[in-house]
């Protein structure tokens, strides 16, 4: 492995490495065989682009021939991470779980390998923490302190407003951290908002093994308020979406984002990324910057001739006021509430949802160019923008 290879897999993308850098570069440059993992809870039924930045840098370790582990917080989805929670999570049934996951190996394997002699391997927490028995819960839970857990932002903040903090959120830490002694891990990769739970882990290692763990804490792909894009946040792109659907949410980001959407979602080399970076402060208009980022991410995932194909249709529609092609077609029922069309095909999430869109003026019939105003409407054969990005074609 070349110099060059290093700087990048210790660098891009990267907030922080424990217990240092150096620490994990000697390790690399010594040759060792390293096994790294990257823990997920499936508490939604896709994988997102935040899930995707630290299982694009696991996909780098695994190219360098590091062993890879996928774990499913089959258990811990039950529970609830409270990280960055003002309230307490709703806890899942292990079915509810089991079903929300059936598709992440088949997303993830854009980025990482199942197969071949150095395939990604898949584990399932509830193997270990489904088993333990109360007296080996009590053992463990005898690692942390009270003190140490109210170190944690969300805990103080609620302490403060009154919020009820349920013992079971005080576990949490420490079933994440028990999966690397389960596993007997080398390292552990996360969003920078996981410090807290990995670091958990390390002191457990450190503690219960006499091994010191490395973790890596990846940047967080942030909104223009600030927010983490995830499915808490309900500003996610995920990888479930159509190449089209990508392509225009990524348009929609705010300019702030050019730069760490291309740092932390694509695999423009590390030099490109210090061209991009010197230039676009000098771009009176990044649209086009933009629109390569766009094209980049569609074509992790959806492969490059359906990247160009949505970069028409946008252009189409964004840039010349154009209908794109493929609109979906729905058929209705004489008399059908346009609200109640609209969520029995999944174009809107909730009524709340489509009165926010009445509100804004953001439902037309391109047609007749009509502004529906009335929430009670019955919907009419024609083809209607919903908000900036999404168009259905109505018929009877």
């Amino acid at each position: 492995m070349i110099k060059n290879d290093t700087k990048e897999l210790l660098s891009r993308g990267i907030q922080n490495i424990y217990p240092t850098k150096d620490f994990l570069e000697n390790k690399i440059k010594k040759g060792e065989k390293l096994t790294i993992y990257l823990g997920i809870d499936p508490t939604g039924p896709t994988l997102h682009l935040g899930h995707a930045i630290p299982i694009k840098k696991l996909s780098e370790f695994q190219k360098l021939g590091h062993k890879i582990i996928l774990l499913m917080g089959d258990f811990t989805a039950m529970i609830g991470d409270p990280t960055d929670k003002m309230a307490t999570r709703k806890q899942l049934t292990h079915e509810e779980v089991m079903t929300n996951l059936k598709n992440y190996k088949k997303q993830a394997s854009n980025l990482i390998s199942f197969s071949g002699k150095n395939k990604a391997e898949i584990k399932f927490n509830s193997k270990w923490l489904g088993k333990m028995n109360f007296k080996e819960v009590v053992t463990l839970a005898s690692q942390m302190t009270v003190q140490q857990m109210l170190e944690r932002d969300m805990f103080r903040e609620r302490e403060k407003e009154g919020k009820p903090i349920f013992l079971h959120e005080f576990l949490y830490p420490l079933m994440q951290g028990y999966d690397s002694i389960a596993m007997n891990v080398d390292g552990e990769i996360g969003g920078n908002d996981q410090t807290f739970n990995m670091l958990c882990g390390r002191n457990l290692m450190k503690t219960l093994k006499g091994k010191e763990k490395f973790v890596i804490t990846m940047k967080l792909l942030e909104d223009n308020s600030g927010k983490k894009m995830g499915k808490t946040e309900n500003n996610m792109l995920t990888l479930d979406d159509s190449g089209e659907e990508m392509y225009g949410k990524i348009m929609s980001w705010a300019d702030e984002l050019i730069l760490p959407g291309f740092e932390l979602c694509t695999n423009v080399s590390f030099f490109e990324l210090e061209e991009i970076t010197r230039d676009l402060p000098k771009e009176a208009n990044p649209k086009d910057l933009k629109m390569r980022l766009a094209r980049e991410i569609v074509t992790i995932y959806h492969g490059n001739k359906k990247a160009k194909k949505a970069e028409i249709n946008w252009e189409k529609t964004f840039s010349k006021k154009e209908i794109p092609e493929n609109v979906e077609e729905i058929k209705i029922r004489e008399g059908e509430l346009f609200v109640d069309v609209l969520l029995n095909n999944k174009i809107i999430s909730s009524k709340t949802e489509f009165r926010r869109l009445l509100d804004d003026g953001a439902v037309t019939n391109l047609e007749t160019k009509e502004k529906i105003k009335d929430y009670n409407a019955p919907i009419k054969p024609g083809t209607y923008r919903i908000g900036k990005k999404r168009f259905i074609k109505i018929n009877r």
